[in-house]
């Protein structure tokens, strides 16, 4: 087994622990609260700070649907809003089946050089089917440690830090919180959107300027 492969066992293997314990402990008081988390410097996000408008995306580097949202829908998106300055983009994780491989693409993007987080969820989206075929781990976090500002050493020990611990499990949290349970979910100035094509998020993004 490479050092790599050695890490990242490792690596899935408490994350995964901290999220059993987290679904446990976390899913009867979400039922309460259902609120959104507001968003803080902690959340890896792009855009303007005081952009009008701010959508919120929780999603997992193991899901298909947010992969395809990402390469198909993200690229127009950001053009339009993002690099407009109409909205500041927020990206949340909330890791999901299999975990074996969501869990460590989502440590390894936080743990990226802040500006270069959606250069490394690029890269994770669009390796991801791939590695849910059977493709080899190594070959889909190489590219995305080559982006990522950091070098091998760097991500690795970041990667199991309580830090970064902390950082996927308030993501988690604040999902179960906001009684998001599926991926992609988006939430546009804290409303949840449920039609998240270019279209769909154009219109609630015009509505949440409107109303302000």
């Amino acid at each position: 087994m490479t050092n790599r492969r050695r890490f990242f066992l490792t690596l899935t293997l408490a994350l995964l622990a901290h999220a059993v314990a987290a679904s446990a402990s976390g899913s009867d008081s979400a039922q309460a609260r259902q609120t959104l988390a507001p968003v803080t410097a902690a959340d890896r996000s792009i855009g303007r700070a005081d952009a009008p408008v701010t959508v919120i995306e929780y999603a997992s580097f193991a899901c298909h649907h947010c992969a395809d949202w990402h390469q198909f829908v993200y690229p127009g998106f950001k053009t339009r809003f993002i690099d407009t300055g109409k909205v500041r983009f927020v990206f949340r994780n909330l890791p999901t089946d299999p975990q074996e491989i969501a869990l460590p693409g989502a440590a390894l993007a936080r743990c990226a050089a802040p500006e270069r987080f959606f250069e490394v969820a690029a890269v994770l989206m669009r390796g991801q089917s791939a590695v849910l075929r059977g493709g080899n781990r190594e070959d889909w976090y190489g590219p995305a440690i080559a982006v990522s500002g950091r070098t091998q050493a760097q991500i690795e020990a970041c990667a199991t830090s309580p830090a970064v611990e902390a950082a996927l499990a308030r993501d988690m949290d604040s999902a179960e919180a906001a009684g998001v349970h599926s991926t992609p979910t988006f939430f546009v100035n804290g409303r949840q959107v449920t039609d998240r094509s270019l279209g769909g998020l154009e219109v609630a993004i015009r509505a949440a300027t409107a109303g302000q």
